[in-house]
């Protein structure tokens, strides 16, 4: 059983992050204004997170200097706040389906703009870079088959919408019309560029400040803050602030709560089982499952375009994390050898000494 609880794991991080989209997505169709909603998110988030990390790390924390705080505010603003914020903007432009669908696109995004910043290397006379470049092609393949090709239209499971009117969730006259679902496609990239970003520079940040819950948690409050400034500058109406007991106030607890608590708890736990690889390997699984349920809760259309686009990323996925995976092996073969014949030269130097 505890070797299966890796895969249990990360098949529930999917279904986090797939009523993720679909919450989110409800929460906007019936009238949730964006900014305040990613305020609300990331208070809700802070609060459940303060308690665990003065219980866990209040002893065992670092000194944190005005330096690091600096780091920590840019990474939150760059990767949380804005992040966040551009994210749902999309979301309001294209649909749950598609939101899922570039989801896929962050380890590549990751891979490209590490080999930027000169983090990580791509040797193209090598098959493993080749692979890695063609994953890249690949995810650039799917984006634009998202954003330029519609194609013909999957009916809906159901009509039956319990989380929406079907002429919010995926009218092609409304919300889905063509400029409007393009601009939503790249701004949905841009915020993931900006997700892959954060993840790159947090591993700078985590050398300057090694705890991991403290820095979520300061991450989390900072982003509320800055949030809120956002909402008040560009949510005025006081009408929009106000939570109700509806689909709004279940997806601010849900986001807040099981996706950055408990998802983030489990995805930690994930890498530290079976590595990074093991849960970038299961994102595709959030796609299938938020495809599904958009279409049967919400009436979703989804285009054979925003299938092929899915396939695509997907693809583009798979070869990133192949070729990543056989450099990462060869190296590990490279450092055996080495070691074996390390060892040798130190048995032949002993030799002449053994016999005399």
């Amino acid at each position: 059983m505890d070797g299966k609880k890796p895969y249990l794991a990360a098949i529930l991080i999917q279904f986090i992050y797939a009523g993720m989209f679909i919450l989110s997505k409800a929460a906007f169709n019936g009238g949730m204004d964006n900014f305040v909603f990613v305020f609300y998110r990331q208070a809700a988030a802070t609060i459940f997170l303060v308690p665990l990390a003065v219980i866990f790390e209040r002893k065992t924390a670092p000194p944190l200097s005005f330096k690091v705080f600096c780091k920590i505010f840019a990474l939150s603003l760059c990767g949380i706040t804005l992040c966040l914020n551009i994210y749902n903007v999309a979301l309001i432009y294209t649909s749950a389906t598609l939101a899922a669908a570039t989801a896929n696109t962050l380890p590549v995004i990751t891979f490209f703009l590490a080999v930027l910043l000169r983090m990580e290397a791509v040797n193209f006379r090598t098959l493993s870079g080749n692979v890695k470049s063609l994953g890249v092609i690949l995810c650039m393949a799917g984006a634009a088959t998202l954003a330029f090709y519609k194609g013909p239209h999957l009916k809906p499971l159901t009509h039956l919408h319990l989380l929406g009117q079907h002429n919010q969730g995926g009218s092609v006259a409304t919300v889905h019309a063509t400029r409007t679902w393009i601009k939503g496609v790249f701004i949905m990239l841009s915020s993931n560029t900006l997700w892959g970003l954060w993840i790159v520079l947090q591993g700078l940040v985590l050398k300057s400040y090694p705890s991991k819950l403290l820095l979520t948690t300061l991450q989390c409050f900072l982003s509320s803050i800055q949030s809120f400034v956002l909402a008040i500058i560009f949510s005025r109406n006081l009408h929009k602030w106000k939570l109700h007991w509806d689909i709004g106030l279940v997806a601010v607890a849900y986001c807040g709560f099981m996706v950055t608590g408990v998802s983030f708890y489990l995805q930690s736990w994930c890498i530290e089982m079976r590595g990074p690889v093991f849960l970038a390997m299961s994102t595709p699984l959030s796609l299938i499952i938020t495809m599904f349920c958009s279409s049967l809760f919400m009436g979703e259309v989804t285009s054979l375009g925003s299938v092929l686009g899915g396939i695509f990323l997907v693809g583009g996925l798979f070869a990133v994390l192949w070729g990543k995976s056989k450099e990462v092996n060869g190296r590990k073969v490279a450092d055996d050898n080495s070691e074996k014949s390390t060892i040798k030269d130190v048995k032949h130097s002993l030799e002449p000494i053994e016999s005399a």
